[in-house]
Parts: structure tokens; sequence; C-alpha cells
């Protein structure tokens, strides 16, 4: 075996289904043949202009959410072998920054983001095998594994969020990333409005997420009016998670919080973008702003153990299954709002 078939970036809007020489390893990796991968926003977005992280060089390879079976082991590789079902996060610490110094590990300075799970074969780095590489338990499919990285990021926002029981939490963007913030969000007690145009996504929010409130953007004329009358004595949410990525919905989730109250920034804006702040109610309301991103080991490891029991129900977010070569339909079907996750098989 020298050869596979792989999804490769070229331009925004340009992806090819082409056949490539299966990558060689070197000391501490693994090779992972891909039995289910899963379309993500954020390759939605690279795919319609491109990413600083995600793709350096072109052609590139496309795709991060993946679980599958090693099938081969670089020297010095203990703690894996051949046969065993895996799953990777698209990322590990260094751990000799000074952000991994001091345990800020999803920010470290030298964080190469793993590419190219659109694929037959995935060589895993080894700093990711050494940090993110999990087995997957007996219970799990590869399908539901493969949520393990998106929704680590999750768990990680979650967790810096300080939700409490029986806070008022608002969700603005009900994509797979704002869906299983209404999932966790509930887990942790608190009354979930969830808020999206999608009428599938809307009703995910209910089924998988059980957000307690749902609005559709589309059919009112004044959200700001309808999600505070929602709220406590209309004061506002205690908490505003806005999982979009858009400049004016960070805006009006400002507008969405209660004094005292905490607004989260998850979803990334198009780089170079700004928003406009009303200082005086920043500090006289003493609004807290918070923005995390990305995961840590701790978080990647949760996310497989929620999924594994059963807390997040992540089956129900996969709307269709297709081969990968059909990468273009599936983003096709993102574009027209009629899929949250595809999972695509090799």
């Amino acid at each position: 075996m020298t050869t596979m078939n792989a999804v490769l970036f070229y331009e925004p809007g340009v992806v090819k289904y082409k056949e490539i020489d299966v990558p060689d390893l070197e000391v501490g990796e693994v090779l992972v043949k891909v039995e289910t991968a899963l379309t993500c926003g954020t390759d939605i977005k690279t795919y319609k202009r491109g990413h600083p992280l995600l793709i350096k060089t072109v052609p590139s390879g496309f795709g991060h959410e993946f679980a599958g079976i090693i099938d081969r082991v670089g020297s010095e590789v203990t703690d894996f072998k051949i046969g065993q079902r895996v799953v990777a996060a698209n990322s590990a610490p260094c751990d000799n920054c000074y952000y991994c110094r001091i345990q800020r590990y999803n920010l470290c300075e030298n964080l190469n983001l793993l590419n190219g799970a659109y694929a037959d074969y995935i060589k895993i780095p080894a700093q990711i095998v050494k940090h993110n590489l999990l087995t997957i338990p007996d219970n799990l499919s590869f399908e539901e594994a493969a949520f393990t990285e998106p929704l680590a990021n999750v768990v990680h926002g979650a967790e810096k969020s300080d939700i409490i029981p029986g806070s008022t939490v608002g969700i603005v963007g009900l994509g797979p990333i704002g869906l299983m913030f209404v999932r966790l969000a509930k887990l942790k007690g608190a009354r979930v409005i969830a808020c999206g145009r999608n009428p599938l996504k809307l009703k995910l929010a209910k089924e998988f997420g059980g957000a307690d409130e749902v609005i559709n953007l589309r059919e009112v004329s004044n959200p700001k009016e309808v999600i505070m009358s929602l709220t406590p004595e209309g004061k506002g949410l205690d908490l505003a998670i806005e999982a979009v990525g858009l400049p004016e919905l960070w805006e009006a989730a400002i507008d969405l919080t209660r004094r005292g109250g905490t607004v989260h920034f998850f979803g990334g804006c198009k780089s170079g973008t700004k928003i406009e702040l009303d200082t005086r109610r920043i500090h006289y309301d003493e609004i807290k702003i918070i923005s995390i991103f990305h995961h840590t080991p701790y978080h990647v490891r949760e996310a497989l153990r929620l999924i594994s029991e059963g807390l997040v129900d992540v089956k129900q977010l996969i709307t269709h299954k297709m081969h990968i070569s059909q990468i273009d339909d599936a983003i096709k079907l993102h574009q027209e709002g009629k899929a949250i996750k595809v999972a695509l098989r090799t």
C-alpha cells in the first residue's frame, strides 16, 4: 500500500478528491485508517475563504474531526498498537512554550493544527499521539467518537462560562457548537433560551439540547424584546453565548445581558473585524466578557467521557452519511442549511 485517496484543498471553493502517497511515519507517529470523518463549521468557512492556521500551503489536506483504526505505528510508540480503535484531537500542546508552562495549553505558541481527515489514512504527529490520541470505548461507534474534538471545545467553553443551576442562559447560533452548548448548559442545570433561524436546528435545540425556549429569529420583529421577556423580571440573560462569529451578533449579545451578567464570544469572527462597545454599560453594569478558544487535553478526555456515558447523544446531530468523495455535496448541504453534521466514510 503506497497510495490512498484524499480530499485536497486548492483554493477557496476548490477541493479535489485525488490519489496521493500514503505518508511515511517518523519517530513517535501513528497512521490511522479513517473510518468516519465529520464535517465542521470551520471546514465550511475554510472552503469559502481559506484558513490561516489550517491551510498553510496548497494543496492541503482537509477535514479534522475523525475516528478510525491504527494501521501502523512509528518507532518509539509504546502506548498504542495496530488494530486499536482510536480518536484524535486536531492539536496538542508543545509542553515547552510560555503558555504551556503556565498551563494555558489551548494558547500554546506552537499549536500546529492537524488537517487531512477527509482521506483513507491520516498521520498523527508525535505530540498528538503523546497527549490527544485516545482509545475509543467499546460501546461507541466511530461516528460518535469523532465528535470528541468539537465537543471538547464546548466543554472548555462551558466550564469557563461558570454556568450555575437555575441561571438563564441564552445561546445565539444553533450550529453543532451552539446545539452542544445548549445540551451542556442543560446538564449544568440552567434554563436555556435557544435562538436561531433554521427550522432543523431549532427542532434539534429542543430534541437534542433540551432547550426550555426556542426562538426563531426569522419570525419575530423584535428579538431583543422577546428574549428579554423570557428572563427573570425582564432584566436580561445571566449568560449570553454567541456561537456564530458575526460582529453584529457579538454586539447584540451584550444588549441581551443583565447587569452583572456574562457575555461569551465563542464564535470566531473573520480576521480584522471590529465591534463597538458601550463603555458606560460595560463598566457601570459590570458586564463580564469572556472569549474561549480551542481545547486542552483535559477537555478532550472529558468530551469523550460525556459521549461514552450517554450524557451527550451526538448521534442526533448526524443528518447525512456519504462517501468522502462526495465532499462537494456535503458542503452544499451545509450551505443550503440542510445539514448539521455529515458523516463521511472511506
